[in-house]
């Protein structure tokens, strides 16, 4: 029974006789070593035949005599003991405690002369077990300890050059220190903390190990909580051991109990919350006195926090920032104002906010005026934590402000926002624009704010900010502006009509050449939406010379001069190229923008622009642009001058045949050209507009539609123009298109187009046979608009399918 002692000794003694003979210097009498242990007593009790043990250990001994159902016996003779009853051996304990002392104080004398670098690290090692071997067996011990100025020496050998030896050093001034203020002072006195700090980088794990457990011992003294804080890098350190997933858990558990020590000091808590650890400041925010809680607040808000962690707090403290909103003091306001403004700016946190109530104080603070009104610079801020809020997309029409039940959106709340745009600064006016550009980014929304908006007649009080010397009150005002100008466009064209200087100012915006911005995109984009026959601002636009700036951007990006602006280049291309488009609604009878026209050669521009595949809108307005040139060719067409026939020719007719004169146009008739007359056979545009007709966008294939019905119009050679569209396989998709169960303008189209290719009779002969054709032509004629019906009839009579007799409708002049 006595072998099962070997395994289970205190852990501050040793079984290796070596190493126990080490430790002491007179010899260990054989009375000393308790019979079970092999260990010297300490506590030493006599049982009833005499034999003497370690306390602790006779009582284990008798404790598992009785658990295996036997009766007490003495482990050395094994013969039955009547009684259990210890007897202390005072004079034995006495005697062992002055041999012990004799011998602690001849190994500290001999720990003080080798902890040295100089010294073995055999020695050094020996020397530290015996140090940590004695302070773990008695509290006094570790005065002795001190006094004996071994602190610093242990300290010294964390800069020893064997790995052994400093994890040895960790774990003995661990011990030293554990329970005892004054050693923890002595082991942070000079730059013993900031060595054991670097101990927590270091890739050896026991290193780490052993360094954070004694920041946890020290840590446990509330004094030096602001040293080990102080020290840089400390916290963000064991911020990351504590959530490391590759460390042990014992490491991971110190660090973060190491960490809750340090929360004592605010300094240290601030330190946490910068590195992620936001727990620790959020506490102190709500449990905390009212100026700690202040003192937090505030420094949320100077914080750059991660959007997930802005959801934590969100989540955590966002109620309580909201009721200081409330009902707090305004030195208290302001400090939660900075610190909502950093939780807003993500969508989700901003939403958790929405939800515990912050839109009523925001707005009341934003509108109210006389002696409890906000200063400037907090609305600013509170305008700013709108903008947030108002950008994360929520209902706000769902959302009551007040008992009146007055939302964001209604129509007196946004007159309100309109009118403290027009009187305050710079800085609330832009984020006022920026709450108006998040409303109207709403689909939800943009017909409330709109509606407000024209009601209130602020119109040219908001084009005024596109001249505001102020970059972000700029940028604002023109995104506000192109975000309403889809509804808004005729008030705006108006608008800028009647006002000097801002067409001017969004055409600058326009011409920089710093790459592509959003704020470019915005203002080519508000261009781009108004209404595109106002002549008038289209003349307003040439005299900017925003045509020129226009035709050199858009051969900037295609010629891949203009590089970077990202997911701006789109919109921004799509702006030019409606804003270009303008010219070709205006040019009947207008000799200088025809001239225009030829100056740009808009006619190879759009042609090549048709070829942008994946830019539906560029392809659109590209063949709506080519429509419009493509009418004007016949009046632009150069007819050639055939001579008057002389007076030979009159007496010999046979003289007087018509020259033969080459090179003209089989639709026009006279001499075409792309850059003059703008013909689509020219450009070979043709081939291109036949090949939008099988788009998937149905707005693309409409407008290619309409810019080759442009070569069967009157006053052209219909029969040529059927021919151009058969050479370049144009007639089987417009069939198609008549057969598929298309858009009500689309269908139109194609009746039309098909009308006019089935006056050719050989086509009219080789379609008749198409059933699907015929049945889509009656279909047409059934249940088509009074001019459709017309069309529709005209063309079953190309093929036969009605009689020529049959005047259904008088014919169209």
């Amino acid at each position: 029974m006595a072998e099962s002692w070997d395994g289970n000794l205190d852990s501050g003694s040793r079984s290796d006789e070596s190493y126990r003979d080490s430790l002491h210097v007179e010899p260990i009498y054989d009375a000393f070593l308790c019979p079970l242990t092999k260990e010297v007593m300490r506590n030493p009790v006599t049982i009833e035949n005499g034999q003497t043990f370690e306390r602790e250990a006779i009582e284990k001994w008798f404790r598992e005599c009785r658990d295996s159902g036997k009766r007490p016996t003495c482990p050395l003779t094994q013969k039955e003991l009547k009684s259990t009853d210890l007897n202390p051996s005072i004079a034995l304990r006495n005697t062992i405690e002055e041999w012990t002392k004799r011998n602690d104080a001849v190994q500290l004398d001999k720990a003080c002369r080798i902890l040295s670098p100089g010294s073995p690290e055999v020695d050094v090692l020996q020397a530290l077990n015996h140090i940590a071997h004695i302070c773990q067996k008695s509290r006094s011990n570790k005065h002795v300890v001190r006094n004996a100025e071994l602190i610093p020496m242990i300290a010294e050998m964390l800069k020893h050059g064997s790995t052994k030896v400093r994890i040895k050093a960790l774990e003995t001034l661990r011990i030293v220190a554990e329970g005892d203020d004054d050693n923890k002072d002595v082991i942070a006195a000079g730059d013993t903390i900031r060595t054991i700090v670097k101990f927590l980088s270091h890739e050896h794990s026991q290193e780490r190990e052993e360094a954070v457990s004694l920041l946890y011992e020290l840590s446990k003294s509330e004094l030096l909580c602001e040293k080990i804080g102080g020290v840089g890098g400390a916290i963000l350190i064991l911020v990351g051991m504590a959530s490391s997933k590759s460390e042990n858990i014992s490491t991971v558990e110190k660090a973060d109990k190491t960490l809750q020590n340090l929360e004592k000091c605010e300094k240290n808590v601030r330190q946490m919350a910068e590195n992620g650890r936001l727990q620790p400041l959020l506490t102190l925010l709500l449990e905390g006195s009212a100026d700690m809680q202040l003192s937090m607040a505030s420094y949320l808000g100077e914080l750059v926090l991660s959007n997930d962690v802005k959801v934590f707090v969100a989540q955590t403290a966002g109620s309580a920032l909201v009721d200081v909103m409330k009902s707090g003091s305004k030195q208290a306001r302001e400090a939660t104002l900075k610190a909502l403004n950093q939780i807003s700016s993500y969508e989700a946190s901003a939403k958790i906010l929405i939800q515990a109530g912050i839109l009523p104080p925001l707005v009341k603070d934003l509108f109210t005026v006389g002696i409890n009104q906000l200063p400037m610079r907090l609305k600013e801020v509170s305008a700013t934590v709108l903008a947030n809020i108002v950008s994360s997309g929520a209902d706000f029409e769902s959302i009551p402000l007040d008992q009146d039940h007055r939302t964001l959106v209604s129509e007196d709340i946004v007159h309100n926002l309109l009118h403290l745009i027009s009187n305050t600064g710079p800085a609330i006016e832009c984020k006022l624009l920026q709450i108006l550009v998040g409303l109207t980014s709403s689909s939800t929304t943009f017909m409330n704010i709109v509606a407000a908006i024209k009601s209130s007649g602020a119109t040219i009080s908001l084009i005024q900010f596109v001249e505001a010397p102020q970059r972000d009150v700029r940028m604002a005002s023109i995104k506000l502006l192109h975000n309403i100008s889809p509804d808004m466009g005729q008030e705006l064209a108006d608008a800028f009509r009647g006002t000097a200087g801002q067409l001017s100012s969004l055409i600058n915006v326009i011409a920089e050449n710093n790459g592509i911005s959003e704020e470019q995109a915005d203002a080519v984009g508000l261009l781009a939406n108004l209404p595109e026959r106002d002549s008038d601002l289209t003349r307003r636009l040439l005299d900017e010379g925003a045509f020129k700036i226009v035709v050199s951007k858009v051969t900037s990006i295609r010629q891949g001069i203009t590089r970077g602006g990202g997911r701006f280049v789109t919109p921004f291309l799509e702006g030019l190229v409606k804003v270009l488009s303008r010219l070709t609604y205006i040019l009947e009878g207008q000799p200088e923008i025809i001239a225009l026209a030829r100056e740009y050669n808009l006619g190879a521009l759009f042609t090549d622009l048709l070829q942008m595949n994946g830019l539906d809108n560029v392809q659109t307005v590209s063949a709506q642009a080519l429509q419009n040139l493509s009418k004007q060719s016949r009046h632009l067409t150069r007819i050639p001058v055939v001579p008057e026939p002389g007076f030979c020719c009159t007496i010999f007719p046979c003289l007087g045949n018509p020259p033969v004169i080459t090179g003209l146009c089989r639709v026009h008739h006279g001499f075409c050209s792309v850059k003059d007359s703008f013909c689509l056979l020219e450009g070979r545009a043709v081939e291109k507009l036949v090949a939008c007709l099988d788009h998937a966008n149905v707005k693309v294939i409409e407008a290619a539609l309409s810019a080759l019905c442009t070569l069967l119009d009157d006053g052209v050679d219909i029969e040529q123009g059927v021919s151009v569209l058969d050479d370049a396989d144009g007639i089987k998709p417009i069939l198609e298109i008549l057969r598929e169960n298309c858009t009500e303008t689309l269908k139109q189209q194609a009746v039309w187009a098909v009308e006019r290719i089935l006056r050719k009779e050989e086509i009219a002969y080789e379609i008749s046979g198409d059933q699907n054709v015929g049945t889509a032509l009656v279909d047409a004629f059934r249940h088509g608009d009074y001019r459709t019906r017309q069309i529709a009839e005209r063309a079953l009579k190309h093929v036969d399918k009605l009689p020529n007799f049959s005047g259904v409708f008088p014919k169209m002049g």
